[in-house]
């Protein structure tokens, strides 16, 4: 029987990490794969297209509502969505009480003390990270995720949290197994996007395992609170996903320990790139800017 790989998607807010994650999950599971879900946000969104449904009841919100997590039975918590993925929602606690991360840590230790993961091929991690610190760090600092992708696009701040990320990812990953898999690219139509994220991904010594393009289709099924793969399964958005899936199931064992590099760095290659301007630039482009509105009638 192969080895359990447990995976995590890391990637800032708003950058479409839980629907690339599982649109990817549920490709792979054509694959024959058995798959675990573990949604480690506080907005328990991490498993409502494989489940069709508005939201998960999350371990924090049932463990509080029965008095404690030992008052839970794993049938309380643990659904079964699209092809038999099985899906939990860590949770968190209100906005402004307590840490966020505190769910991560109760859901996994949960979860492995009642039998969980016995009988899957995947655990998956799908964890907010505009940075990786506190609780949030859990899947990578206990050595439970050991491959880590993070999904990012062209945008500035993207990249500047998949660099972040990757700072996170080294501090522990010296004296753990956990591995920078690659990052996932999800299209945003920025100036040389796909430029952008091979850069990024060669200077962080790790690879771009796919550009994802954009399509609309993906909102479509999203209302539907559908994958792309379960909504319109021959579309070439679901082949994308499918190529995803693929690389990612064929990446096993090949991660590496990332370098980050400094904010300098990253501004640097954006300067590359045409993307950022230099003050000398910016300066002309005002200059040329105020002399046309002069000379206009």
């Amino acid at each position: 029987m192969a080895a359990l790989r447990q995976i995590a998607f890391y990637g800032k807010g708003g950058i479409g990490k839980s629907t690339t994650s599982q649109n990817t999950l549920a490709a792979l599971v054509d694959h024959g794969q058995k798959i675990l879900i573990v949604g480690c946000d506080p907005k328990a969104d991490s498993t409502r297209l494989i489940l069709n449904s508005k939201a998960q009841d999350t371990v924090l919100d049932l463990a509080a509502t029965r008095g404690s997590v030992e008052d839970l039975e794993l049938e309380d918590v643990l659904k079964v969505g699209y092809k038999g993925i099985k899906c939990v929602e860590s949770g968190g606690p209100e906005p402004g009480v307590g840490c966020a991360g505190r769910g991560v840590i109760t859901s996994i230790n949960f979860l492995e003390e009642n039998g969980a993961y016995n009988d899957v091929d995947y655990v998956s991690y799908d964890v907010l990270g505009d940075v990786v610190c506190g609780g949030f760090a859990m899947p990578i600092r206990e050595n439970k995720a050991q491959e880590i992708y993070i999904v990012m696009s062209g945008e500035m701040m993207a990249l500047y949290a998949a660099n972040n990320i990757a700072r996170g990812i080294l501090k522990y990953a010296a004296g753990g197994s956990v591995r920078l898999g690659g990052l996932i690219c999800n299209e945003r139509q920025t100036d040389r996007e796909l430029d952008l994220a091979e850069a990024l991904a060669a200077k962080l010594n790790s690879k771009l395992i796919h550009f994802v393009p954009r399509d609309n289709i993906v909102q479509h099924a999203e209302l539907r609170k559908m994958t792309v793969i379960q909504y319109a399964p021959d579309s070439q958005q679901a082949a994308e996903y499918r190529t995803l899936a693929q690389r990612i199931h064929d990446n096993s064992g090949k991660g590496t320990v990332p370098t980050p590099i400094t904010m300098e760095e990253l501004e640097d290659m954006l300067l590359d790139f045409g993307i950022m301007k230099t003050d000398e630039q910016m300066l002309a482009e005002l200059q040329a800017r105020d002399a046309r509105l002069i000379a206009a009638p």
